[in-house]
């Protein structure tokens, strides 16, 4: 594990391989252990550089206190980035760290060559949104603030799992390893206060501005809204391709590393 001090802040990060640069940004409630499965696959011939954000895992943070926000953690990896000094990496991120990846790519294109979004968070404005979804799903919002309920009154687990099966889908708490569960728990307290960060939707302005090259990543079986935000946004933004991970849901990259690899790497290969 390395540091970087940027912000006034201490950013653990992994730093793994040898070769051009691809900087992974992790989602909600995971830090730099959520890449585990894919450090073999991802990293012969690259070289992949890992943070964990503000406030996540390896810091033990009860929520109080400091600065946590999505507009701090853009700040902080931009800030990363620059404090590398590697010029243009490519960016993946994963749920809340592909929003992440996307509002950093519209702000600052100049740090990024390509960009990989694995079912980005957020929501959709209201005139993108499929008719017949209109209504029919669950945003992402009213599942955070019900786990989030649950994580503040004291049942952490329950919440966690109103979390991770909301996005998943039920039962999925359930089928993750012990080791799942503990990251998740390790940064219980984020939850809680992602809940007060109000997100601004994906416009179709924004989609239709994004000049880099792009790659959307959803999991065949992933529920909910996430996999229609990332099909409506992979056909407004003008240079992206969508990639299906047969047989996962939203934590594709865990469930099927070597099809997750397989989607990406050759994307990460062209000129």
């Amino acid at each position: 594990m390395k540091i970087l001090r940027v912000n006034d802040y201490d950013i653990a990060y992994l730093d793994i391989g040898q070769g051009r640069p691809v900087v992974c940004v992790h989602g909600a409630l995971n830090d730099f252990r959520a890449w585990s499965g894919i450090l073999g696959g991802m990293s012969d011939g690259r070289r992949l550089i890992i943070p964990s954000l503000r406030h996540y895992f390896p810091e033990r943070w009860d929520g109080k206190g400091g600065q946590f926000k999505l507009a701090q953690h853009i700040d902080d990896v931009i800030a990363f980035i620059e404090g590398l000094e590697l010029g243009p990496v490519d960016l993946m991120g994963h749920s809340r760290g592909g929003l992440l990846a996307f509002r950093l790519a519209l702000r600052r294109p100049d740090l990024l060559r390509k960009l990989v979004l694995a079912e980005p968070a957020g929501a959709l404005e209201a005139s993108l949104m499929p008719s017949e979804e209109v209504g029919a799903l669950p945003g992402v919002r009213a599942i955070v603030t019900q786990a989030s309920e649950k994580i503040v009154a004291g049942d952490v687990v329950e919440g966690l799992r109103s979390f991770v099966d909301g996005i998943g889908g039920e039962g999925t708490w359930d089928t993750l390893p012990a080791v799942e569960q503990q990251m998740r728990e390790d940064n219980a307290y984020t939850l809680v206060v992602q809940s007060g960060d109000p997100l601004q939707p994906y416009s179709k302005e924004e989609a239709l501005s994004l000049s880099l090259k792009t790659l959307f990543v959803v999991g065949a079986e992933t529920k909910g809204v996430l996999p229609v935000i990332s099909k409506v946004l992979a056909d407004l933004v003008p240079n992206a391709e969508l990639a299906v991970i047969p047989n996962a849901g939203h934590s594709m990259f865990r469930q099927q590393p070597k099809a997750f690899c397989e989607a990406v790497l050759p994307f990460l290969s062209e000129v």
